[in-house]
C-alpha cells in the first residue's frame, strides 16, 4: 500500500499502534498510581478502582526498591506501603482458605478448652498478621475480645501495622496488641508474665529432651500466607517451638507447589489427598511468584510437618483464580506432652490396640519374662512399628498420634491392598440386621468385640450395648473414613443435625459443620476424605445412600422399575399402611417387573454386576450356584428351574425377597428396603442408632472411647491381637470369599481360636445353607450351631440377603495353649493423652 513517506506494511502501523497504546497506559497509571498513593496515606479503606489499581501496580509493575539498604522490613514497606490501606479489598480472592484456617483453629481450641486450667492464660499470636484482617474475622467462630486473654499481631511491615492499629481502635478491642517487630525476635516473656522458672530463649535442643518449658505460652499460633514471604523461614519456625504451649495449636494457611514423589514415601503428613501438583503448574505457579518475592518452594513446608506433629492437613485449589494450590495445615509440638518420653506414648497406644496388658517401665522386663515363659511372645501393633521407625529417625510421629481421639489406628496409605478402592467406599449402610445381632451375641459390659467396619451401622448398635472394647477392622480405608464421620457426629452435632446427615443423607450446611464442629474428632485422612467429599451431602440430587458400590445396584433397581412402568408402585409400595397392602402391591405390580428372568440374565447375574453393586465375590457365587445345583427347584421331582447362573440367581432372589416382603413391613420396620427405595430414612423407620435415645448416649464424651478402628485384613488385626482377648467376632460373610479348602481360610481360623478366650463365639453369616468352612471350624477347635437358615422360605431377618447365620464357639485350644492374658498385667490403661 502506498503512502506519502514511502511503503510500509500494515503490520507495523498496527504495532506501532499498540505499544503507544501501552505507553499511554502506564503513563495514565503511574499518573493514577502516584494521586491514589497520596490519597490512600490518608484513607484506610480506598474505593474499589483505587484499590485494584494499587494492587495491580504494587505487584506488576512498581519496582522494589528496598533490597538496596539490605533491610528485610524496608524490602516489605517498598511492596506494602502503597497498597497497605488496600491490602484487605484487594486479597479477598486471592487469600482463599483463610476463614477455613480459622475455622478448623477455633473448633480445636473450643474442644481443648472443656479439658483446659481454667486459670491458665489463652493467648493468640499471628504471626505476619498484617492488617489485622485475620483477627477480626476469628469473630465468626468466637468471641475475640472475651475468649482471648491477649492477642498478639506480629508483623515486620509499618504500614501494615498502622492499618491494624486503626482496626482495633475502631473495634475497641483492647486485648489486641499490634508489635511491629522481626517474627525471628519475638518473644511472649517479653509481653507475658513468665511462671516458675521461666523458660529457655532458643528452640528445644533435642527432640528427646525430658526437660518440658513451664511457661505462659500461645495457645494457638497462625500463620496466614506469611511463610512464603519469610526469608529466613527456618529461624522462624524454629522460633515458634518456644512459642507455643504445651497444649498449643499452630495453624497454617499458604501457597505451595510440590511433587508427590516428594512425600509419598512419609508416614507423618496426615494423607497426601490433593498434594500432588503436575509439573507445568510447580514451573508457572513458582515463576509467577517469585515476581512478588513469595517462595513456593516445598521446603518451607516440609520444614514445618518436620518441626511439629501433623494433625490436620488440607491441599486445595483456588479455583477462581486459575486453581492455584493452597494448602491448611494444623499441629502440635512434636513430642508428646503426656509423657517425659515419647516411647511410653508408643507402648500406651499400642497396648490398648493389640489389647495387651500396658507393661509400665518399672514392671515391664519381670512381667514380660513371664509372658514369653508362657508361650505369648510380645504382639505390636502397625503402629508401634511405624513410630519406632519415627523415632529412631528423629521425625515426628504418624499424625494418629496427635489427634484429639485415638480411634482411628496407623495405616500406610500407599499400599496398594488400600489404594485399589480407588477412594471409593462400596456400602453406605450396612446390609446386617443389627436388631438379629443384639438378640443372638447379648454382648456384656466385659466382651471385647471384633467386627468388619462396613458402613459403622452395625459398629454403633454394638456401642450401644456397651461391650469393653469394640475393634472395626475394614481393608477399605474409606469405609472407616464414614465409621469416624458417624462417630465425629455424635461427638460434635445436635441431634438434628445428625439426622440430616445419615438419616436424609443430605445437609446443605455439611461442609461448615465438619469444618468447625467435626474436624476435632476425625482423623486427617478421614477429615481430608470428606472435606473433598462434601457434595456428597450438600447436592441438591442423590445424597449419601446414592453414593458408594452399592449406588449401582440402587440406580438399576430406578431403571428396571421405569422401563416396566412400575414406579409408581414403588411409591405405593413404601406408602402401605398395612402388611396385607403391602403384600398386594408386591405380587401385583412390583415382583413381575423386578423377578423377571429377563432381568435376571442381563443384568443380575453378570458376575461384574455383583461384585460393583452387591459386593459379591466370585467364591461367594460359586457357593450359592453350590447350593442351587441341588436344591429342590432343580433336582425334585417337579423341577421348576434350570441348574445355570441366571437361574441360580434368580431363584436366590427369590428366596431373599418374596419372604422379607411378606413378613415384614418395609414403610414401618424395615429400614434396611426403605433406604433402598426411597434413598433415605424416615423418622419412624431407621436404624436403632439413628433414634434420638441413641445420640443421647453415644455424644456423651467418653461414649466411644472403647472404640478402635483398624484398616487392614483381619487375618493381620488377629495376628496382632493378645492372646486370649477376644470374647465375640463378628465376620459377616467375609468366610465366603475364601477358595474352598484354602489354607488361607484354615490360618484365619486358627488366628480366631487364638485370640478368642475360650467360649469366644464367631458370628458369621453365608450364602450357603451350610458352607463348606464350617467343617474347618470344627476341626480347629469350634463347635457350630445354625441361628437362622432360609430353608422353606423362612426369613431369617429383616435383610435376608443371606443364606444361613452361624455361631462358632470355642472349646479347645490348639497347640501351643493360649494363654491366660489377665495374668500377666492389667489391661485397662484409665486415660491416654497425646
Amino acid at each position: 500500500m502506498d503512502f506519502l513517506g514511502g511503503n510500509i506494511s500494515l503490520l507495523d502501523l498496527e504495532l506501532k499502534i499498540f505499544l503507544l497504546g501501552i505507553g499511554v497506559f502506564l503513563l495514565a497509571g503511574t499518573c493514577f498510581s502516584v494521586i491514589s498513593t497520596i490519597k490512600a496515606k490518608d484513607n484506610e479503606n480506598p474505593n474499589l478502582i483505587q484499590s485494584l489499581w494499587l494492587f495491580f501496580y504494587s505487584c506488576f509493575l512498581k519496582p522494589h526498591d528496598g533490597d538496596t539498604k539490605g533491610n528485610q522490613q524496608n524490602a516489605l514497606e517498598s511492596f506494602y506501603k502503597s497498597q497497605a490501606g488496600a491490602y484487605d479489598a484487594t486479597r479477598k480472592r486471592l487469600l482463599r482458605g483463610r476463614e477455613d484456617m480459622l475455622a478448623l483453629a477455633a473448633a480445636q481450641l473450643s474442644l481443648k478448652a472443656k479439658t483446659a486450667d481454667l486459670k491458665a492464660k489463652n493467648i493468640w499470636v499471628d504471626i505476619g498478621g498484617g492488617t489485622g484482617w485475620n483477627i477480626e474475622a476469628m469473630s465468626q467462630f468466637v468471641d475475640v475480645p472475651t475468649f482471648f486473654d491477649s492477642v498478639y499481631l506480629v508483623d515486620f511491615s509499618p504500614s501494615l501495622c498502622e492499618v491494624a492499629r486503626k482496626r482495633f481502635a475502631r473495634l475497641g478491642w483492647a486485648n489486641v496488641k499490634i508489635v511491629c517487630q522481626d517474627a525471628r525476635t519475638f518473644r511472649l516473656e517479653d509481653h507475658e508474665p513468665v511462671l516458675h522458672s521461666g523458660r529457655p530463649r532458643s528452640p528445644e535442643a533435642s527432640y528427646f529432651s525430658r526437660q518440658q518449658a513451664r511457661h505462659v505460652g500461645a495457645n494457638l499460633i497462625t500463620m496466614s500466607y506469611s511463610l512464603s514471604m519469610i526469608p529466613d523461614y527456618y529461624s522462624v519456625v524454629d522460633s515458634l517451638i518456644s512459642l507455643l504451649a504445651p497444649n498449643g495449636i499452630i495453624s497454617v494457611v499458604d501457597f505451595y507447589v510440590q511433587s508427590q514423589v516428594d512425600v509419598s514415601f512419609r508416614n507423618y503428613t496426615g494423607g497426601l489427598i490433593g498434594r500432588h501438583v503436575n509439573f507445568l503448574g510447580r514451573t508457572f505457579w513458582r515463576a509467577w511468584f517469585d515476581i512478588d518475592r513469595v517462595a513456593l518452594e516445598p521446603g518451607r513446608r516440609d520444614y514445618l510437618e518436620y518441626r511439629f506433629g501433623t494433625v490436620l492437613n488440607v491441599n486445595t485449589r483456588n479455583y477462581g483464580l486459575g486453581a492455584i494450590p493452597y494448602y491448611i495445615w494444623l499441629g502440635v509440638r512434636k513430642q508428646p506432652l503426656s509423657s517425659s518420653l515419647p516411647h511410653e506414648i508408643v507402648e500406651k497406644v499400642d497396648a490398648l490396640v493389640t489389647e495387651s496388658p500396658y507393661l509400665h517401665p518399672t514392671n515391664h522386663l519381670d512381667k514380660l519374662s513371664r509372658a514369653i515363659e508362657k508361650s505369648a511372645p510380645e504382639i505390636r501393633s502397625k503402629a508401634f512399628d511405624a513410630a519406632i521407625v519415627n523415632l529412631s529417625s528423629n521425625l515426628p510421629l504418624p499424625s494418629f498420634f496427635y489427634q484429639n481421639h485415638h480411634y482411628r489406628i496407623y495405616y500406610d496409605d500407599q499400599l496398594k491392598k488400600h489404594t485399589q478402592f480407588n477412594n471409593e467406599y462400596i456400602y453406605a449402610f450396612t446390609w446386617e440386621d443389627t436388631r438379629v445381632d443384639e438378640r443372638i451375641l447379648k454382648l456384656k459390659p466385659d466382651d471385647v468385640v471384633l467386627a468388619i467396619t462396613s458402613a459403622g451401622d452395625n459398629i454403633l448398635s454394638y456401642a450401644l450395648q456397651g461391650p469393653a472394647r469394640i475393634h472395626a477392622v475394614d481393608l477399605n480405608p474409606t469405609q472407616n473414613h464414614l465409621l469416624e464421620l458417624k462417630v465425629a457426629a455424635f461427638q460434635s452435632l445436635e441431634y438434628e443435625d445428625l439426622w440430616k446427615i445419615f438419616g436424609e443423607g443430605k445437609h446443605p450446611d455439611f461442609r461448615a459443620l465438619l469444618i468447625s464442629k467435626m474436624s476435632p474428632h476425625l482423623s486427617s485422612r478421614a477429615f481430608q476424605y470428606w472435606l473433598s467429599n462434601h457434595h456428597i451431602f450438600t447436592k441438591s440430587r442423590g445424597g449419601l445412600y446414592d453414593t458408594g458400590g452399592s449406588k449401582h445396584g440402587i440406580r438399576i433397581f430406578r431403571w428396571i422399575t421405569q422401563v416396566f412402568g412400575c414406579r409408581a408402585a414403588v411409591k405405593d409400595l413404601l406408602a402401605a399402611k398395612t402388611l396385607n397392602e403391602q403384600r398386594e402391591i408386591w405380587r401385583n405390580r412390583v415382583r413381575p417387573a423386578l423377578l423377571s428372568r429377563l432381568v435376571s440374565k442381563f443384568v443380575v447375574s453378570q458376575e461384574s454386576f455383583l461384585w460393583t453393586a452387591l459386593g459379591v465375590p466370585k467364591n461367594q457365587l460359586a457357593i450359592l450356584e453350590a447350593d442351587h445345583a441341588v436344591s429342590e427347584v432343580v433336582c425334585g421331582p417337579n423341577p421348576t428351574a434350570k441348574n445355570t447362573r441366571s437361574h441360580a440367581i434368580w431363584q436366590y432372589m427369590v428366596d431373599t425377597l418374596d419372604p422379607m416382603v411378606e413378613s415384614t413391613h418395609i414403610a414401618a420396620d424395615n429400614p434396611y428396603y426403605l433406604v433402598c427405595l426411597d434413598g433415605k430414612y424416615s423418622q419412624q423407620c431407621h436404624p436403632d442408632y439413628l433414634s434420638p435415645k441413641a445420640h443421647a448416649r453415644l455424644s456423651r464424651p467418653d461414649a466411644l472411647d472403647n472404640l478402635r478402628i483398624h484398616t487392614d485384613e483381619i487375618e493381620e488385626v488377629l495376628a496382632r491381637i493378645g492372646p486370649g482377648t477376644l470374647t465375640v467376632a463378628v465376620v459377616m460373610d467375609s468366610m465366603d470369599w475364601f477358595d474352598p479348602g484354602s489354607e488361607a481360610a484354615a490360618s484365619q481360623i486358627t488366628k480366631l481360636n487364638r485370640a478368642l478366650k475360650m467360649g469366644g463365639r464367631v458370628m458369621l453369616r453365608s450364602a450357603g445353607l451350610k458352607p463348606w468352612y464350617l467343617k474347618e471350624f470344627a476341626k480347629l477347635g469350634f463347635s457350630t450351631k445354625c441361628m437362622g437358615s432360609r430353608k422353606g422360605g423362612a426369613c431369617i431377618d429383616r435383610v435376608n440377603m443371606y443364606a444361613s447365620c452361624w455361631i462358632c464357639t470355642k472349646r479347645e485350644n490348639l497347640a501351643p495353649p493360649t494363654p491366660e492374658m489377665g495374668s500377666i498385667g492389667d489391661v485397662e490403661i484409665s486415660s491416654l493423652k497425646i
